[in-house]
This record gives structure tokens, C-alpha cells and sequence, in this order.
């Protein structure tokens, strides 16, 4: 074949598949559902060969063989335990494996949550909040952070009813928080339009053109 009619081909199936899924802006359709279970089923597929390659056989398989790591029997033995679940009679037995990998994953998210947000944050409040020029606007930026940090921690003192000073202290809070959902969200929706955008362009400039032979 060809390799510029297999090109084609394949940018025909991805064009297809685009359109397809933005079917669903009119109405629920066969055509969307097709979409919709192919790509499913190619995270699946995709997500489970790369475990298994990366995983089971880089980091369990080879090193147990070649490198005689013995203790990495025992992550086998947890990892095999999970699927009891599928047998109502050791079903229990899963709960071993489930309560050892969140105990840990809760550890280590904790860590890393402290050092990489929770300290580096507090840091650059608390050390030279001030430092800086008026000019340049370094000043009023670090009276904001500090207000904002105040007022949000505030908010969150939920032993004491909100009323008078604490009240409209925390109401300020709020107003800090809002801001920052509403920058998260709008953050969100710009990466989102990029994709959309991308996708259209495929579909306008790329595919639809070579399709019908339009240079």
C-alpha cells in the first residue's frame, strides 16, 4: 500500500472518530457510543500492557530471576491477594493487600503534600513577605499573599461562630478562595479550548482538505 493512501487512512479514522464524539453535542447516538467504547477499551488494553510491562516484568519479574530479589515476594503475594475479590469465600483476604497499599499511599502523599506545598508555601509567607519594590509591585503582592493566607486560615476556624470582626474576616476569605477556584477553573477551560482547538484544526485544515483533494 501506498504509505500516502495509509496516511490517509488513518487520519480518515481519527477524523471520523472526532466527529463522533462531537456528535454528542446533539444527541445521544450510535455513532457517539462507538466512539465512546473504542476508546475505552484502548485505555483499558494500553493501561494493562503497560502495567504488565512495567511492572510485573521490569520490576518484579526480572529482578526476582536475574537479580535473585527474594523480598519482592512478598509485594507478589500482596498483589495476588487482590484478586480474591473475584471469590466470595477469600474475598476477605483482599482486604490485606487494600489496607497496605492505602496506608502507604496515604503516608507517602502525605510527605509529599508537606514538602512539596505545605512548607515551601508557609516559607515564602513568613520570609521576606515585604522585600521588594513598590515600584515593581513585590510589595503590595506580598501584603496580598499575607492577607490572603490570614483570612483563608480563618475561614477554615470553625470553633468559634462567624460574627463581627472574625465574621467579615473570614468573609474575606471566602472572596480569596473564590478567586482561586475561579482561576483553577478558568485554567481548566483554556487547556480544554487548546484541545478543542487542536482537534477542529485537524479536522478543518488537515484532514478535510486531503480528503477531498484539496491542496
Amino acid at each position: 500500500m501506498n504509505p500516502a493512501d495509509s496516511s490517509l487512512i488513518e487520519m480518515s479514522v481519527a477524523g471520523f472518530l472526532i466527529l463522533s464524539i462531537f456528535s454528542f453535542l446533539y444527541k445521544d447516538n450510535p455513532f457517539y457510543r462507538l466512539a465512546e467504547h473504542i476508546f475505552a477499551g484502548l485505555t483499558a488494553g494500553y493501561y494493562v500492557g503497560l502495567i504488565y510491562q512495567t511492572v510485573i516484568v521490569q520490576q518484579l519479574t526480572i529482578p526476582i530471576y536475574r537479580e535473585g530479589k527474594l523480598e519482592l515476594i512478598f509485594p507478589a503475594l500482596l498483589g495476588i491477594l487482590m484478586f480474591t475479590r473475584f471469590f466470595d469465600r477469600f474475598s476477605y483476604l483482599s482486604r490485606i493487600s487494600l489496607a497496605f497499599v492505602m496506608g502507604n499511599t496515604a503516608g507517602i502523599f502525605l510527605i509529599q503534600q508537606l514538602h512539596g506545598l505545605v512548607l515551601p508555601q508557609t516559607q515564602a509567607t513568613i520570609i521576606n513577605p515585604l522585600a521588594g519594590s513598590w515600584l515593581l509591585g513585590a510589595v503590595p503582592g506580598g501584603m496580598i499573599i499575607i492577607a490572603g493566607v490570614i483570612t483563608t486560615l480563618i475561614y477554615f476556624y470553625f470553633s468559634k461562630e462567624h460574627k463581627g470582626v472574625l465574621g467579615k474576616t473570614a468573609r474575606v476569605g471566602m472572596v480569596f478562595i473564590m478567586i482561586s477556584f475561579g482561576a483553577h477553573f478558568g485554567y481548566t477551560v483554556m487547556a480544554r479550548l487548546s484541545l478543542l482547538i487542536g482537534q477542529v484544526k485537524f479536522v478543518a485544515f488537515d484532514w478535510l482538505p486531503r480528503l477531498i483533494g484539496v491542496n
